[in-house]
């Protein structure tokens, strides 16, 4: 399972688009401090889905470069590449679970919205 966007984005202003796959392999790798080589595991541990160019080289979004910055920090931490993946998704999904829960809380509270008891 891999880290996912939760809100699409404008397909019309792609300077802000944070899944724009702007930035190569070399370059993804410098501005999160990390190889070529931990980008590729991650990608292999399906953290991250890099796009292909129309020449078959990786082009990595921002969002994605975040996510994998969060990952490089539980690695130089000590944890192994495949369990910082791992964490990294359980971390996405309880964030997820918490704004669905919040969402789902204030829908409640709203009278006329929500269940009815």
């Amino acid at each position: 399972m891999q880290v996912t966007r939760k809100t699409p984005p404008d397909p019309t202003d792609k300077f802000d688009d944070e899944d724009y796959p702007a930035y190569t392999m070399g370059r993804a790798a410098e501005m999160i401090g990390a190889t070529p080589a931990f980008l590729r595991a991650v990608g292999e541990a399906r953290l991250i889905t890099p796009l292909r160019s129309a020449g078959g080289h990786r082009r990595y979004s921002r969002y994605q470069l975040r996510v994998a910055a969060r990952a490089r920090e539980l690695v130089d931490q000590g944890t192994p590449v495949e369990a910082a993946c791992r964490i990294v998704i359980l971390e996405d999904q309880l964030e997820e679970a918490l704004r669905v829960n919040e969402r789902l809380r204030h829908a409640s509270a709203v009278p006329g919205e929500g269940s009815r008891d």
